[in-house]
């Protein structure tokens, strides 16, 4: 442990923009707290330091940034999918980014740097609904500066308990790895654990594609939901034909007045998440108002296009 605090001070800058980087194109390295710790040893041994540690961060968040900015700005929909696929929150990571786009605009990328999980899929969402690229650059350069400045500052403030830290974790030596081993394990399980229960509360029964198609032939035909929020629509706006917009949000809090009372009618809501789970939370909340016979379609807008079936645009 002592080599190791030896080291982030002798390389500290190099250090920082690595780590930064590598969390800004959604590595799981844990930028955050190197960099509080990397300010409290940069405090205590070189000050001068933290003015290079500042602009090494800067760079590393705007090119790690803009790689995905230009990436959602060339491939859209498809990218945002793929990301969200790897994403460690697959299930939240667009309706999440899709919410503090659509409410905050540019400020969004400022916000995002201090959400879990939204961080890496703000920049490609932004890029992919237009936003123009000095936008981008202004809006990244604040979010870099402000997030860097925080966690640098926290080390600078609270060096020497970081110290004192440091140095018990020094004297403990092959006990604190494994104990730092043991956090983490426990970290991932939580999360783990979470998704889980999240898939079990949303593992309604799924209406495949063919289902619906076959539905819509019969009478009275379903009646079909796009719950895609206003940003998510931007991105992709593909719908399938007949479909009501009405965002989750809508159905959840009440907003709108459903033009039918489901008594008689099969409901298919969709999306454009992963494992449906925006259609399956809105089915759960009409089940909630005593519309029984709503289900999510499986694999959402994507399988249906797959399917080769028509779309309009919204």
């Amino acid at each position: 442990m002592e080599q190791l605090s030896l080291l982030l001070v002798e390389h500290a800058v190099a250090v920082v923009f690595v780590a930064t980087f590598c969390a800004r194109v959604g590595l799981p390295v844990p930028a955050s707290p190197l960099l509080v710790v990397a300010g409290a040893l940069a405090a205590i041994a070189q000050p001068l330091l933290l003015v290079a540690m500042v602009a090494a961060s800067w760079i590393a968040n705007l090119l790690g940034d803009a790689v995905w900015f230009y990436a959602g700005r060339l491939y859209g929909y498809r990218f945002m999918r793929l990301l969200c696929k790897i994403s460690m929150s697959p299930d939240s990571c667009v309706r999440r980014s899709e919410t503090l786009i659509g409410r905050w605009g540019g400020m969004s990328l400022v916000l995002a740097k201090f959400v879990p999980g939204v961080s890496v899929i703000a920049p490609p969402m932004a890029g992919a609904l237009g936003m123009s690229s000095w936008r981008f650059v202004a809006f990244d350069t604040a979010a870099a500066l402000l997030w860097t400045g925080i966690f640098l500052g926290l080390g600078w403030i609270f060096r020497d308990q970081i110290q004192a830290v440091l140095d018990a974790m020094s004297q403990a030596g092959g006990i604190a790895i494994v104990a730092l081993v043991v956090v983490l394990a426990a970290m991932l399980a939580v999360r783990y654990w979470r998704r889980r229960t999240f898939m079990r509360l949303t593992g309604m029964p799924r209406v495949t594609v063919g289902e619906l198609m076959t539905m819509m032939d019969g009478e009275p035909p379903p009646i079909v939901i796009d719950v895609r929020g206003e940003a998510g629509v931007q991105v992709d706006p593909r719908r399938i034909p007949g479909a009501l917009p009405i965002a989750l949000k809508d159905i959840q809090q009440r907003r709108v007045e459903l033009p039918f009372d489901g008594a008689d009618r099969e409901i298919v809501l969709y999306c454009s998440c992963p494992n449906e789970v925006s259609a399956a939370l809105g089915a759960q909340a009409l089940a909630s108002r005593g519309i029984k016979r709503a289900r999510p379609l499986a694999g959402g807008l994507e399988a249906w296009v797959e399917a080769g079936h028509p779309t309009h645009t919204a």
